[in-house]
C-alpha cells in the first residue's frame, strides 16, 4: 500500500506581496511561456525603484533613473 500525501493547507494561499504588486499573479503555460498578471514595463519600473543593484552603484544618473528627484544647486547671483 502506498503512502498518502499529506495535503499541506498554506499551499493554497497566496505569497505576501508588497502592496504596489498587489493581485501580482505569474503562471507558465503548456509552452513553457511565461504569463503574468501585469505587464513587464511596470514590474520593471518597480524593482527598478525598490532594488539596489550593486553594478549601477558607480553611476551618476543613477537617482534619475529610478525616478527620484535630485536638488540641483543654483549658482549663487554675483552682485
Amino acid at each position: 500500500m502506498s503512502k498518502k500525501k499529506t495535503v499541506n493547507p498554506d499551499e493554497n494561499e497566496k505569497p505576501r506581496v508588497h502592496k504596489e504588486l498587489e493581485g501580482f499573479d505569474i503562471q507558465i503555460n503548456s509552452f513553457g511561456e511565461i504569463t503574468t498578471s501585469f505587464e513587464i514595463d511596470k514590474i520593471n519600473q518597480f524593482l527598478n525603484k525598490t532594488v539596489d543593484d550593486k553594478k549601477l552603484r558607480h553611476r551618476d544618473d543613477l537617482k534619475t533613473l529610478k525616478g527620484e528627484n535630485q536638488t540641483e544647486e543654483k549658482p549663487d547671483d554675483e552682485k
